[in-house]
């Protein structure tokens, strides 16, 4: 994956920053670069319909990406998040591998996606940002680590604090198959 991430880098010169996060559908991991170097890897989960770009679809999108917008900042763990407000309501997290829930809270914190290929994740009807793909916590915590989420990149509340912490606004984002 460190080959992925400093050809993203030099794809995208716009994206200076030093930290760059590959999300790998097939492995259910992100792997966090800082300085070309691997920090962390953490355990997420991604579409539970696999990877696409259409609006609609409830895929997750493939491709180069950037930290368009941060939200949550300060917010308790497992704050709940709508229409990307904070609702000031906690969820319940449910840490049991066979419970999935009828929906899928926002929780904790966003990382807003925005598509940087036209064609693939930018553009009218496949455009990751205005299709709301975030990274961002959840309360089935449980199901993390296997395809659940309705398009988003979900991580447990604790490891999507850490990577907003170390992720910037404009920092790069790369989810490969």
């Amino acid at each position: 994956m460190l080959a992925e991430a400093s050809a993203l880098k030099e794809r995208f010169p716009d994206h200076p920053n030093s930290s760059v996060a590959v999300v790998s559908i097939s492995r259910q991991l992100l792997y966090l670069y800082r300085n070309d170097r691997l920090v962390k890897t953490y355990a997420v989960s991604t579409s539970k319909l696999g990877a696409g770009n259409k609006g609609g679809s409830f895929m997750t999108p493939l491709g180069a990406h950037c930290v368009k917008k941060k939200l949550g900042g300060g917010a308790p763990l497992g704050t709940i998040f709508i229409g990307r407000q904070n609702t000031h309501q906690i969820a319940t997290i449910i840490n049991d591998k066979t419970v999935i829930t009828d929906y899928d809270l926002i929780t904790t914190r966003i990382l807003w996606l925005d598509g940087l290929e036209p064609g693939v994740n930018r553009g009218k009807g496949i455009d990751s940002y205005a299709r709301y793909i975030y990274i961002h916590g959840t309360q089935e915590e449980g199901l993390i680590g296997q395809p659940v989420s309705h398009g988003c990149v979900r991580m447990t509340n604790h490891d999507v604090v850490e990577l907003y912490d170390e992720l910037q606004e404009n920092d790069l984002v790369l989810i490969v198959q």
